[in-house]
Order: C-alpha cells, then sequence, then structure tokens
C-alpha cells in the first residue's frame, strides 16, 4: 500500500484526485508523485499501481549490451492503447493509462478476454493493449487487425505491487485460460542480436510498431524500440493537429527514423524523402481542405457498444476531459447486437489558427 501521509500529500498538491465511475470512487495519480507513477489508482483496500514508464533505445546493438546483462525475452509492441483490468466487488474494469475507468473497454470486455481469468485470479492485472480501426482514442491500427477492436496481453501484474508475473508464467497463464497475448519472439542473449535485426526488418516491412525488451532477472529491466515504419506514421497521423504536440516530438522521431535506418543497415534514398515529406504535409494539405470546405478541422470515430449508457457514459468523459479538443456526437444507434457510436473530435487548435491565416491575420515570429 501507499503510505497514509504520502497519499495526504499528493491530495493537498493536487497531484492525486478524487473520482467516481457509477457508486466506485477511488483516488487516481493524475501526475508522477514522489515514487508513486501516474495511473495510479487507490481504492479503499487495494491499489493499482500505475504502469512504469519503459525507456527507449535509438541504437539496438549498443542498448542491448548497455542496458541488459543478463538474458531477455523480446515482444511484440503493439500500437493501440493501453489499459489494466481488474476485478474487485463492483465487477471488472478496465483502466486508462492515465487511472481513468474506460467505459468503451470496460464495456468490451467480455468480447475481449475469458473473464474466467478474475474469478480464479481476483489478485492479479492484466495489462494489455487495445487496438483497431474501431478504437475510439487513435487513428491507427495495426495491420492484422482488420475490424473493431482486439486486446493483447502484454504483462500480467499484482494488485498492491509494482511486480509482474515472469514471462513463462505470463505465458502459461494465457494458453490456460485462452487469453489474445502480444507475439513473444523468444528468450535472447547479446550473441542473437542478428536475429532480432531480422525481426525488426519483417516487423518494419508490415507496418508494424516494434519490440519490447524484458530483462529474464529479478531487476525485469525494460526498453523499447521502435520500427523505421512506425515513426513515419507518428508523423503521418498526428501532422494533422501538430499545433497540439511540443517540437520534440517530431524531432525524436526523426532521429528514431534516421538510427533505425543505420542501425539496420538501410540506405538513404529520394523514397525516404518523399515519405518523410509527406508524412508531414499530407496532414496539413487535409487540414487545410477541411477547414475550407467545413470551417473545421476534425477526425471521425465509431466504435461499438454493448450498452447505450456505456457509449452515453464515454461521450461525457470525453468531454470532460478535453481541453483542446471539441467532442461533437453524430450518431448512436443499435446495429445487430452492438449500439454503434460515431463522433468527431474537433482539433480547436488548428481550427482556430487556420481561421485567423486565411483571414488575413498577422503571426508574429
Amino acid at each position: 500500500m501507499i503510505d497514509l501521509e504520502v497519499l495526504k500529500e499528493a491530495v493537498r498538491k493536487r497531484k492525486a484526485r478524487s473520482e467516481t465511475y457509477g457508486d466506485l470512487e477511488f483516488l487516481r495519480f493524475s501526475d508522477d508523485f514522489q515514487d508513486v507513477p501516474r495511473g495510479t489508482v487507490v481504492f479503499k483496500e487495494e491499489v493499482i499501481w500505475g504502469y512504469p514508464h519503459i525507456g527507449r533505445i535509438f541504437m539496438l546493438e549498443k542498448g542491448l549490451r548497455e542496458q541488459f546483462t543478463s538474458p531477455f525475452w523480446v515482444e511484440e509492441k503493439i500500437d493501440g492503447y493501453n489499459v489494466r483490468v481488474f476485478k474487485n466487488e463492483k465487477g471488472v474494469f478496465a483502466l486508462s493509462r492515465g487511472g481513468y475507468i474506460c467505459p468503451f473497454t470496460t464495456d468490451r470486455l467480455a468480447d475481449l478476454i475469458n473473464l474466467r481469468f478474475f474469478e480464479d485470479n481476483p489478485d492479479l492485472v492484466l495489462c494489455m493493449e487495445v487496438a483497431g480501426p474501431e478504437n475510439p482514442y487513435i487513428e491507427e491500427s495495426p495491420p492484422f487487425v482488420h475490424e473493431d477492436v482486439a486486446a493483447f496481453v502484454f504483462d500480467i501484474a499484482f494488485k498492491n505491487s509494482r511486480k509482474f508475473l515472469p514471462v513463462e508464467q505470463k505465458i502459461e497463464l494465457l494458453e490456460r485460460y485462452g487469453l489474445p497475448g502480444v507475439n513473444v519472439f523468444g528468450r535472447f542473449t547479446h550473441g542473437d542480436i542478428p536475429k532480432i535485426k531480422e525481426i525488426l526488418l519483417r516487423l518494419d516491412r508490415e507496418g508494424r510498431e516494434g519490440i519490447v525488451i524484458k530483462e529474464d532477472s529479478p531487476s525485469d529491466r525494460r526498453a523499447k524500440y521502435i520500427t523505421r515504419y512506425a515513426n513515419l506514421n507518428d508523423i503521418r497521423i498526428t501532422s494533422k493537429n501538430m499545433l497540439q504536440l511540443p517540437p520534440e516530438y517530431y524531432t525524436n522521431r526523426i532521429l528514431r527514423l534516421v538510427l533505425f535506418m543505420e542501425e539496420e543497415g538501410l540506405k538513404e534514398d529520394t523514397e525516404l524523402h518523399r515519405e518523410l515529406g509527406k508524412a508531414f504535409l499530407h496532414g496539413l494539405f487535409e487540414a487545410l481542405e477541411e477547414f475550407k470546405k467545413d470551417r473545421k478541422v476534425s477526425t471521425s470515430y465509431r466504435c461499438r457498444f454493448r450498452t447505450k449508457e456505456n457509449a452515453l457514459l464515454f461521450m461525457e468523459q470525453m468531454r470532460r476531459r478535453s481541453k483542446h479538443i471539441q467532442i461533437i456526437q453524430r450518431s448512436l444507434e443499435k446495429e445487430g447486437e452492438f449500439y454503434l457510436l460515431e463522433f468527431e473530435k474537433v482539433f480547436m487548435n488548428m481550427t482556430g489558427l487556420l481561421g485567423h491565416l486565411l483571414s488575413g491575420g498577422l503571426v508574429f515570429d
């Protein structure tokens, strides 16, 4: 558990806030505070610790030799959003990375995973990525999820603890309960780096995000490494609303892209120049055309809910949490066994800037 004085100080400094979800009450750490990570949630009898920050290596071979002294597991990193799923006396819930209970994921849990896992293992927490073209948070989807959403468990944690099950035990539990997991490429040593590079080249060709490396030791040291494709794709899907992001978001990805190519022996060519330029410019041209047509810059989403109540709760939560984005519900209709929600995120910063510029406004550099 977290020390009571730490909790009191976090609340006093507004680093932890009271939250409710239905009749469930909890304390949510909205920022890192002392040794408590953002997204940690405190209930009366238990703590669900926030998922730890994982460092990134930019040079694969040197990074692996520098950061890992024992054999390590290599797993696929999935392009989705991160949730922690747990059970208490009120039911089974999914927590977002920031510590909110997600109405969408909670609504769809029975479709995504075998909930019997929690009947037998009430003290465990499933850490998983949810991904697919009909998710309500991010615009991109892995190439192997063609509709709706799917779940991929990447860790199993303990309640009231920062520890995770070792990878082999995690794999055994996933198989026992038929739970979907991320690809585990194997257990490697530094002598296997050529094999790992081959894996990364294949992931890059297939339009996949990258890998997470987990040391097979009590320290459980971790790192992540991203493909060339993922860095280009991050730029492509955010350029339409680049005002929301700091400049280092883009400079980091350009640097990571170049270093990935250096590591993998890929050559600079005109196709790369074209791809990078298009990644930046296509979104901006799209934003401009949208504004000229509709006087706004936005992105549309659609997702499926089991209940209408959860869809409305999701919309309420999104509106409450969005500071520079306007959330507009377009439709909510019963379609077969689901309620299909369609909504729009209007990017107020980009909309406002284009309105100012296209009307002849001044900008001082």
